[in-house]
């Protein structure tokens, strides 16, 4: 019996498309060039009342990670279905509490992206100079850096600074994104790496930039409902699993 076999025979068929989805969402990651070798995660809630979540095996290349290969634990981070992998559980520790905290977070997405860092290092924040932007500052929270996120008692402060927002800026560390779906999530990471590229492009060209008013940045969320008919990353979602079996299949094994 292979891997993927073992592993959907133990599981619902709700979970099997969840781990399909994230598994898909770490290799777009990879394919778009936000990974940081093996660090950084993106985690998923498992449908069912318990807290259980997926994680990535520690020490996988995210291009390599597959449906079957992704771990399930608790929000402790230990291991809740058998599995050979390990994961890191310092990792988990800011995914689970935005996890514990926020019943819409389905999935929290996590990088190191090098525009993500750079833009979280600067004191201004993100700006509004592009149309990505709007987006992202519609709903976009901060946390000043506190060091290797190891400790149980910075918890709090990520959650409270999160707050309801979907865009998370982790000053001089990285970018986060809170979605109801593996698809939102994903989409929100790509306009929030958008933002930061186009912001250290624009930073870089050393002219005088023109801002984008503010009552246009007001009704962003009702043309966001326009611009994905309803569907937020859903509507992008299909197109992107297409290039995914183009450029590396194998993620729903």
């Amino acid at each position: 019996m292979t891997q993927q076999e073992s592993v959907k025979g133990q599981v619902s068929s709700e979970e099997w498309q969840q781990r399909v989805d994230l598994a898909a969402a770490y290799r777009l990651v990879a394919l778009y060039g936000w990974d940081d070798l093996v660090f950084t995660h993106l985690t998923a809630r498992v449908h069912g009342p318990e807290h259980h979540f997926l994680i990535n095996p520690y020490g996988m290349m995210f291009e390599e990670i597959t449906a079957s290969s992704l771990v399930k634990v608790a929000l402790d981070g230990t291991k809740v279905l058998d599995s050979p992998h390990q994961i890191n559980p310092a990792g988990f520790t800011i995914h689970s509490c935005i996890h514990a905290a926020r019943e819409n977070a389905q999935c929290v997405m996590h990088t190191h992206s090098l525009n993500g860092v750079a833009v979280s290092a600067q004191e201004a924040g993100v700006l509004p100079i592009s149309q990505q932007s709007l987006f992202v500052l519609s709903s976009l929270a901060y946390h000043d850096y506190e060091g290797v996120a190891l400790r149980e008692d910075e918890k709090p402060r990520l959650v409270n600074d999160l707050g309801d927002k979907n865009f998370f800026m982790l000053r001089n560390h990285g970018l986060l994104t809170v979605g109801a779906t593996v698809a939102d999530a994903f989409l929100f990471m790509y306009l929030f790496e958008a933002t930061c590229m186009i912001q250290v492009r624009a930073l870089a060209g050393n002219r005088e930039l023109v801002s984008i008013a503010k009552p246009i940045l007001d009704g962003i969320q009702k043309a966001a409902q326009q611009v994905t008919r309803g569907l937020g990353g859903g509507l992008a979602w299909p197109g992107l699993l297409r290039k995914l079996d183009r450029a590396n299949p194998g993620y729903a094994d």
